[in-house]
Parts: structure tokens; sequence; C-alpha cells
């Protein structure tokens, strides 16, 4: 083989490398916010398809005329460690009533190309009156009025929607705003990442459940069973029962999910641990061909595997593949678990959240000019929790339930396996205004990402 048709292999190897991490972090790559990502993409789409389709059973749609790439990543349980987040300063993530609202809107949008703000407004009134199970909506107030502007700006940061004419955050001042929007509906349907449609999942009234309404036709109480009909919406004919304990599908399908449920856990999750898997899966990954897929999967994306006695990893040499990072001086939550994470080394037993507390506190008022946003009366137990979550979401810590041996009972807090790749370097703290975000692994890439 000549040179350059080496060179020319080396390229596709490394653009399909670079296109699956790409789409592993930004699911929705489209051409407007990564013009050069998407071009990889819609470049080296049949090979990505496939790495996606044969790894983790995931479907990859690419729409090069409509400039956005689509990767349908399904998960055998919701995670709620990534919620959407309002676009402000805050980036909180939404809470019931956005959600509500979110989806009340993306049908509203399917009624037409173009739409106002007013009129969209209109329509979501009236689906949530003409809805027992739904709460109104009343853009009349002004908290309405922002938690539906959320919901309109995650759809814009989506590309569902564009303001053709006027700011979507002016209607939050006034529902007399103006703004006209263009709809994308095919965008729009390509957002719902779900095996089993919610059309088909019926829904059934939890025990009690008090009188509710009427959705598709099938009467559904206000205390009907969320969690099991979004588990109802993430059922995946194509395994069959090959996640039960005793499987009744063919050997080849029953290999399959252990692939695809395996490999998905890597590339989605910052570490898994061993004891998050199941029997099966840890059979699988102690076999020979179990084994060589994991490495031949991270190999061809791009990804360093780490395996340890605890668990797996793969790290992201280019931090492609991730929506967040730690460490990360960004944040100051993140600083803060930085911190925090060093004391949770340092007590094997675990500390309780009063703890954490206490030690946010004393980073507080050792940092005076830093952490402003938690200088309040309840500052340092905010700061503790915002850290604490970033350490669960990363897999560095863990809270176990209540023990009755600890005073009152509370609960405890851990630093996990993955926890001893970080090392605050205390010698350099005195010369900070900030604690530092440096740290000290124990293997390649000393990044975790999420």
């Amino acid at each position: 083989m000549s040179s350059a048709a080496n060179q020319h292999v080396r390229d596709e190897r490394e653009d399909v490398a670079r296109g699956i991490r790409l789409l592993l972090g930004t699911p929705l790559l489209t051409s407007a916010r990564s013009p050069d990502g998407f071009t990889v993409v819609r470049r080296r789409r049949g090979p990505i398809g496939d790495w996606f389709e044969y790894y983790c059973g995931w479907q990859l749609v690419v729409e090069p005329r409509a400039g956005y790439a689509r990767l349908v990543k399904v998960r055998s349980e919701p995670d709620p460690s990534r919620p959407a987040r309002r676009a402000r300063s805050t980036r909180a993530p939404f809470d019931r009533r956005r959600y509500v609202l979110f989806c009340v809107v993306a049908a509203e949008l399917m009624g037409g190309p173009v739409t106002t703000i007013g009129l969209l407004a209109d329509r979501v009134a009236a689906a949530c009156a003409a809805d027992a199970a739904l709460p109104p909506f009343d853009p009349a107030i002004r908290a309405e009025r922002m938690a539906y502007v959320d919901a309109l700006k995650h759809l814009e940061q989506l590309g569902v929607v564009s303001a053709v004419d006027g700011v979507t955050d002016a209607y939050v001042r006034s529902e007399d705003a103006k703004v006209l929007y263009r709809v994308d509906a095919t965008r729009l349907v390509g957002l719902l990442a779900a095996p089993t449609a919610p059309s088909r999942v019926l829904p059934a009234p939890a025990e009690g459940g008090v009188e509710g309404g009427v959705a598709g036709g099938v009467e559904v109480g206000v205390g009907v069973e969320v969690d099991r009909l979004i588990a109802g919406m993430l059922v995946e004919p194509r395994y069959g029962d090959a996640a039960a304990a005793a499987p009744t599908v063919s050997d080849a399908r029953r290999n399959l999910w252990l692939r695809h449920s395996v490999i998905r856990r890597l590339v989605d999750d910052p570490v898994v641990y061993r004891s998050e898997l199941t029997e099966a899966q840890l059979a699988y990954l102690a076999t020979t061909t179990g084994r060589a897929q994991v490495r031949r999967a991270a190999e061809l994306a791009g990804f360093e595997l780490e395996e340890r006695a605890e668990g797996y990893l793969l790290v992201d040499p280019d931090g492609l593949a991730t929506d967040s990072r730690f460490p990360d001086d960004t944040s100051n939550a993140k600083i803060a678990a930085l911190t925090l994470l060093d004391a949770l080394r340092a007590a094997p037993a675990g500390l309780t959240p009063e703890q954490l507390t206490v030690e946010a506190g004393r980073m507080l008022a050792r940092l005076p000019s830093w952490g402003r946003a938690y200088r309040s009366d309840d500052g340092a137990r905010r700061l503790a929790a915002d850290a604490l979550a970033e350490l669960r979401m990363f897999g560095l810590a863990a809270v176990d339930g209540d023990h009755g041996d600890h005073p009152g009972g509370s609960a405890l807090v851990r630093a996990l396996p993955a926890a001893e790749r970080y090392r605050v370097h205390h010698e350099d703290r005195s010369r900070l205004d900030i604690p530092p975000p440096r740290h000290a692994g124990d293997g390649p890439g000393e990044e975790i990402e999420s």
C-alpha cells in the first residue's frame, strides 16, 4: 500500500474516532454551533454510524441539508445526573414545572412552521386547561412567563425554534412582547430518544390515585407512576428478556445485549464500578471475547481504557466526549468539591453532610474574596450540597443510607475508589486566592469526563 493510501487510512481512522467522541459529548451536533465537527461527522457518517450500532445499539441520523446530526442515545434507566438546564448565568436545572411546559410547548409547536410567542403561549394555556392532569398555565404571572421562556430558550438551543424577529427574553418583562419564530418540525420529532413510543405505554393510576384527566384517550390519575411510564418507554424489544436473571432469548440476543449494555455504560458514565454491574455483565467482561470487544471499541473511538480492581474508566485525551470536566476551576462547586474530596479521602469511614458543611464554611472563612454566591446564612450548606452533587455525578463519592450507629442516624458520605486519582497540592494553597484545581493522577489521563 502506498504512503498516500496509508495516510488516507490514518486520516479516516482519526476522523471516525473524533466524530464518535464529538457525538458522545453533543448528541445533537449542528453545523451552526460546531461547523468543523459537523463536517467530520457528515463526511464519515457511514463508519461512525456502524460503530454506534455495533458497540452501543444506538442509531445515528445525519441530515446534511438541515445541518445537524442526531445520536439517538438510549439508556436502560433514566439518568437524573444530567438535567436540562436554564440558559441563564446560574445554569440551574429544570424543575418539574419547566419540564411540563417544555413537553407541552414541544407538542404545540407541531401546529405549523411559524408562530409567535404570544400565540404559542395561548395554545399552551388552552392545552393545559383541557387536561386535568396538567397544572394551568397563566402567562399573566411573571414566574409562569419565566418558566415558559426557559422552556423556549432550551428549544432554541436545540435548534427546534429560531427567533426570526424579536428576543425571547423580552416575554419575561411583558406578555405583550412580540417574537416571531420559525419551527423545525423534523428536528423536533427527532428529539425523543425512546425505543417505545409514549403512546404505546398505557398509564395506570397508582394505588390510591385520585381523580385525574385524559391523555391519549386513556384516563390518567394524578397519582400515576411516572417512573413506571418512563421505564416502559425505554423497553427495547430487540433484546427480549436478555436482561433477566434467567433469560429465554437465544445466546446471540443475550450476547448482543451484554455488549451494548456494558459499552453504553463505559462511554456514558465517568466511572463504571464492578459493584454496579450485574453478574452477567461481569461474566461477559471476564471472557476473552468480552474484553476484546471493549478494548477494540475504545481503540476505534480514540479512548484510553483504564482497568482497575474496582472498575473501568474510559479517558478521552482530547476531552471531546464530555459535557463536564473534573477538576475544573470554572465553577465554585467544583473547586469546593476538590477540597471536600481531600477531606473525604482522609476519613475512610465517611463524613456526615453536616461535617461537609463545616468544611465548606471553613473554606469560605479562609477565602473571603471567593465564592460570593455562597455568602449567606446557609451559604456553607449550599456550597457543600453543590460540591457533593458534583462528586456524585463523577462517581467520586457516594451517600450511604441512615446509620443507626451514628448520632442522629445521619447519612454518611464516603469517597469512592476513583477519588484516589486526585490529590490537592496543599503547599500551593497559601499562595492562591482560591483552592487550586491541580491534582496528581495515578494513571494515564488525569481528568474524569462526564
